[in-house]
């Protein structure tokens, strides 16, 4: 005679809410990652702001002084970078068929893959509506996630009488404990990697700049960007600047080379060990998973969290199974 299964009424109960609480989950992932994007950003602006509270400036203030101080700085550097790094770019563009052909490539050939790429870019002005959505769009995100950050970072100072009322008295240390660990985590990751990414575009700017390289600027900008990119980074940013100085000599070539051997030699004894001093504790290639996956579930946004959501889970096992 078959055995009869009975399932309680609170087994019931708990398979709805749990799957109701999925469901809202990913309606509401958006929002989620804006969060998480505002907590890396609180992170990264906390320190300055309490460098600012210690000299008695009232908190409210000193993070209405940092958001100020920090977006005229972000703001500068884009108003005197962005007119310069486009007429490169496109100077960079219409010049690539000389400097590979110089090196062995058809003119041809490369004349064509360029007009190929230059119509792709040309049916933005048929999605113009679309366009205007997607800019509109983006600047709500940013703005929402600054507007998190800025209240994230003006409640820092309340959090562990918050946490007591929300999860009580005797959880309180315990999470706090773990938002503290994530917070200096997250921030000197965070701190490090822009530090790092500023310090090799800069190297990258010098060193082309004083060889003769042109469009020195867009090709530092793209080694600065693809530094988060472990190994591999550097690698790929390195060689449409070598094919250039090739492109004007061997000589120049082997320059260029030279520079990058320095750059990522400067990266891996000198900038590694003293900006991020390996506390992360990351491995390249969880790296490299992590930011493609990112970037096949969120695109750019996705790539931003990757890392600091693997150090978060990195710090949720630490702090909960394996002491546990």
């Amino acid at each position: 005679m078959p055995s009869k299964i009975e399932i309680s009424h609170k087994t019931v109960i708990f398979t709805v809410f749990f799957l109701l609480g999925l469901w809202f989950l990913f309606f509401v992932r958006e929002i989620i990652l804006e969060l998480f994007v505002a907590l890396l950003l609180m992170t990264i602006l906390e320190p300055l702001v309490a460098g600012l509270t210690r000299i008695k400036i009232p908190r409210a203030l000193s993070v209405l002084l940092t958001y100020i101080l920090v977006i005229g700085i972000f703001g500068g550097v884009i108003a005197l970078v962005v007119p310069t790094l486009i007429q490169q770019t496109a100077n960079f563009v219409t010049a690539l068929p000389f400097y590979l052909s110089n090196i062995g490539i058809n003119s041809t050939t490369s004349g064509d893959i360029i007009k190929g790429l230059l119509t792709q870019l040309g049916g933005v002005p048929g999605q113009v509506l679309n366009f205007t959505f997607s800019v509109f769009s983006n600047l709500l995100i940013i703005l929402s996630i600054l507007v998190f950050a800025f209240y994230m970072l003006l409640t820092r100072d309340k959090l562990q009488d918050q946490l007591g009322f929300l999860f009580g008295e005797a959880k309180r240390e315990r999470i706090g404990r773990f938002i503290d660990i994530l917070e200096r985590k997250l921030g000197k990751w965070a701190r490090g990697q822009l530090i790092l990414m500023f310090s090799i575009g800069l190297g990258t700017y010098i060193g082309l700049f004083l060889i003769g390289i042109p469009f020195a600027l867009p090709l530092a900008i793209l080694a600065g960007i693809l530094e988060i990119v472990p190994i591999l980074g550097p690698i790929v940013s390195a060689i449409p600047a070598i094919l250039i100085g090739f492109g004007i000599s061997p000589l120049v070539g082997f320059g260029v080379a030279a520079v990058a051997f320095l750059v990522h030699q400067l990266e891996g004894y000198v900038l590694i060990p003293k900006i991020m001093e390996k506390s992360v504790g990351v491995s390249p290639l969880v790296v490299l998973i992590s930011l493609a996956i990112g970037a096949k579930l969120a695109g750019i946004m996705g790539v931003i969290v990757s890392i600091p959501f693997v150090i978060t889970l990195q710090v949720l096992a630490k702090e909960y199974f394996i002491k546990n």
